[in-house]
């Protein structure tokens, strides 16, 4: 049986919709088969859980075509819009399963009500909750980490821009004065994405210790397997905090403290033992720092 999972949208959620191909390729002898957009295709090529890898297109009739080739027998969606609804009914894939949101929903033969907004469980579970449609057999338990590399967890990477992402971080000034501390354990290393350079700017000309700057990475692919050579990754809840959490890596991770943009909605996919999690007030006080600070360093010695 050939099943098509479907999740274009960004790196976090292309990243929560995974465990449901690693369930299916471990229970199931089906051929599995990722929609993503063109930011994650070559993440997606690397997991081995996945037999192939289809890249999005906005052109419905294009993607159509595309679709057409592999003569699907179920598709799962955990995200749906329009033009990918459009293009799965137009494949004409016997089995369309989706969450029942959005007027798109009328494109799918299998819709769930799962209600997220009222965020009784976390985006990946969600997920996991549409393969019971599929085959109610399924255990929705999967091994990790969904990406096994054999690195020296030797860094403490700071990832402090969100891309414009994320309801919850800490103050700039705050992840220095964190960073600074953490220097004592070992060695510093911020990250930054395309879309932080005034970030970057900021931190780099108030450093007064040492640390490293990098904005280097070649692909999403090499940052991610730089990213799993930390022993801590502290970050925003922001896609590449879901990428520490493919590999299993110890996150400090700041979230929202409305209940849609929490870690009750957006914890990662990673064992909760290697996951702190904290929602931050939009104006905390030196006090709730100075308890962030108490569990850095709990963290690192």
């Amino acid at each position: 049986m050939n099943i098509l999972i479907t999740r274009h949208d960004k790196i976090g959620d292309f990243v929560t919709a995974l465990p449901m191909c690693k369930v299916l390729k471990e229970q199931t002898k089906h051929k599995i088969v990722m929609l993503v957009s063109k930011t994650n295709v070559e993440l997606a090529k690397k997991l081995g859980f996945i037999d192939e890898v289809i890249e999005y297109s906005d052109d419905t009739l294009a993607l159509v075509r595309v679709l057409n080739r592999y003569k699907f027998d179920v598709s799962i969606s955990g995200y749906i819009d329009f033009n990918l609804g459009l293009a799965l009914f137009l494949s004409k894939i016997p089995t369309r399963i989706a969450p029942a949101t959005k007027i798109a929903q009328i494109f799918f033969n299998k819709r769930v009500k799962q209600r997220r907004s009222r965020v009784e469980k976390r985006e990946w579970e969600y997920n996991l909750d549409l393969l019971k449609v599929f085959d109610n057999s399924l255990k929705l338990e999967f091994s990790r980490p969904l990406l096994d590399i054999q690195k020296n967890r030797d860094f403490i990477i700071f990832h402090v821009g969100s891309g414009g992402s994320s309801d919850g971080n800490l103050r700039l000034d705050d992840y220095l004065i964190l960073a600074k501390r953490a220097s004592k354990y070992g060695d510093v290393i911020f990250t930054f994405g395309p879309d932080d350079s005034e970030v970057k700017k900021y931190i780099k000309d108030n450093l007064d210790f040492k640390a490293t700057i990098r904005d280097d990475f070649s692909s999403l692919w090499d940052f991610t397997l730089f990213i799993s050579s930390s022993k801590l990754f502290l970050s925003t809840s922001t896609g590449p905090m879901h990428l520490a959490a493919l590999t299993n890596s110890k996150t400090l991770s700041f979230f929202g403290e409305n209940l849609f943009a929490s870690s009750k909605r957006w914890a990662t996919i990673s064992d909760e033992e290697m996951q702190n999690n904290i929602e931050i007030p939009k104006e905390y006080d030196r006090e709730f720092y100075t308890n962030i600070e108490s569990k850095l360093i709990e963290l690192l010695r």
